[in-house]
């Protein structure tokens, strides 16, 4: 059981729990919408980063998704996985030398991309862990 009660608002219980604030609920999942669907990243890349987070991340409701992938060849998504998996041990304490290593691969609008998905995700996973959601 959830921390709090579903709202009558949205569409999927995460929305609901956000629900109590619709306004919230709405522009929340506007922005979610955007990082998934608009930008320069891969569909395919940010799903492997969204697994990674959420295992690290402890999300129980994201975990359920999938397990992370283990037979990666794409050169982003390698390196988008090594970026989060400093993420998960320093926060957002990320080393210089990290950014140098993605600025081989990625230009500065997909690095800024990667960050703002990797701090959006992180905060849907831990407000989903706050509000006990489960799969």
């Amino acid at each position: 059981m959830t921390t709090i009660s579903l709202s009558l608002n949205g569409e999927t219980s995460f929305q609901k729990l956000l629900g109590h604030n619709k306004e919230v609920m709405k522009k929340w999942s506007e922005l979610g919408e955007v990082l998934e669907n608009t930008m320069s990243l891969s569909k395919d890349l940010k799903e492997h980063v969204r697994t990674a987070l959420a295992h690290g991340n402890g999300c129980l409701y994201c975990k359920a998704k999938r397990e992370p992938a283990k037979d990666i060849q794409d050169e982003k998504t390698i390196k988008a996985l090594g970026f989060v998996s400093v993420f998960l041990r320093v926060g957002s304490a990320i080393p210089k030398g990290t950014f140098e290593v993605l600025k081989e691969t990625f230009n500065e609008k997909e690095i800024s991309e990667l960050c703002a998905f990797v701090c959006f995700t992180t905060a849907s996973q831990y407000f989903g862990e706050m509000m006990d959601l489960r799969p």
